[in-house]
């Protein structure tokens, strides 16, 4: 335990000298997780990263070069970091390894004022349960897991949860406990087990994005950017723009690629697919007002002049632009008599 030991001789100097000292990178492995941390400044924020589900890494698979889920990420933004890569599978961040090793790094962050969480599922059940530990000002949760303990949360009937029961649930930290937390989780609605979970979260800002699923669907978000933009505004400025957000999901949500997609990921579960199949109704019925209020503020009358001002010498390029102007404004009257004319 590296880390705990350079914490320990670092405190006995004056901060001056703590942040000469710095940068200070490295690596331990604390039973079943790999811990990688780099301290760059004293006076800016500290950042914890846990895993979700799906980064399933084995120690023979660590290197000199291996990053944990979210490390590239905090080191891009420079802050300091330590991020937390579970080992295996099943792996809840619930080693007595682990749970020492982090009450001994809580008692040695006094220099770092002002500290972040971020997790995905399973990373997001670690930092809500920790976060009072380890003294956290903000998080930002994504599909949210509040803890696998069967009497707090019998709805959550998961096979995740019945793997789980291997591992301690009722010891210290098995539940959310955010301390003086505040911050954001981030949820599609229509999945009742987040919800529920979300729920036990009432002092986080609720942001919902309907059809988003339960993580499954983490490499096509991140084809438009949305994990990633959310937890950069996050990270380097420790709030979201909300109304940005909102922008953000509206317009990832109009695309008929995203339910194509999100309908293929859970084509196995009929249960999942009503779920999208409501959330995708609900959106085009959404998509359709949106368009109808922009289409009410377009100005199509220079695509008439255009077409009038031509329409004796090019006759198809006139109604070539009628025609893109009645797609963009349809039934004007304008429009359409004009088209009526040329045809």
């Amino acid at each position: 335990m590296k880390l705990l030991y350079w914490l320990d001789e670092w405190l006995t100097h004056s901060r001056s000298q703590q942040q000469v000292q710095l940068p200070m990178v490295g690596g331990d492995l604390v039973g079943d997780v790999f811990v990688k941390y780099e301290f760059i400044d004293v006076n800016k924020p500290l950042l914890f990263t846990f895993s979700p589900a799906g980064t399933n890494i084995l120690e023979q698979d660590l290197h000199d070069d291996f990053a944990p889920w979210g490390y590239r990420l905090a080191k891009k933004q420079q802050v300091n970091v330590i991020s937390f890569q579970h080992l295996g599978k099943s792996n809840w961040f619930r080693s007595r390894n682990l749970i020492f090793f982090l009450e001994q790094l809580a008692m040695l962050l006094e220099p770092f004022k002002y500290r972040l969480g971020y997790g995905l599922s399973r990373g997001g059940f670690a930092v809500g349960a920790f976060a009072n530990l380890l003294q956290l000002d903000q998080v930002l949760l994504f599909h949210p897991v509040s803890t696998k303990n069967q009497a707090i949360a019998p709805w959550d009937d998961r096979s995740s949860t019945a793997l789980a029961q291997q591992f301690d649930w009722e010891s210290n930290y098995y539940d959310l406990d955010l301390g003086k937390a505040k911050g954001y989780i981030i949820y599609d609605p229509t999945n009742n087990i987040d919800r529920l979970h979300a729920k036990r979260y009432p002092e986080l800002t609720h942001l919902r994005v309907f059809g988003m699923g339960h993580g499954t669907h983490a490499t096509y978000l991140n084809k438009f950017g949305f994990y990633k933009q959310v937890a950069v505004d996050f990270i380097r400025h420790q709030q979201i723009d909300i109304a940005q957000f909102r922008q953000q999901t509206k317009t990832l949500r109009f695309k008929e690629e995203y339910y194509q997609s999100l309908n293929k990921a859970n084509a196995y579960s009929k249960h999942r697919l009503g779920l999208l199949s409501t959330a995708h109704n609900i959106l085009i019925d959404e998509k359709e007002a949106h368009v109808q209020e922009h289409q009410a503020q377009i100005d199509v009358q220079p695509l008439i002049d255009i077409a009038i001002k031509h329409q004796d010498d090019h006759p198809q390029d006139a109604i070539q632009l009628l025609e893109m102007a009645q797609q963009l404004v349809p039934n004007d009257p304008s429009v359409e008599y004009k088209l009526r004319q040329l045809l």
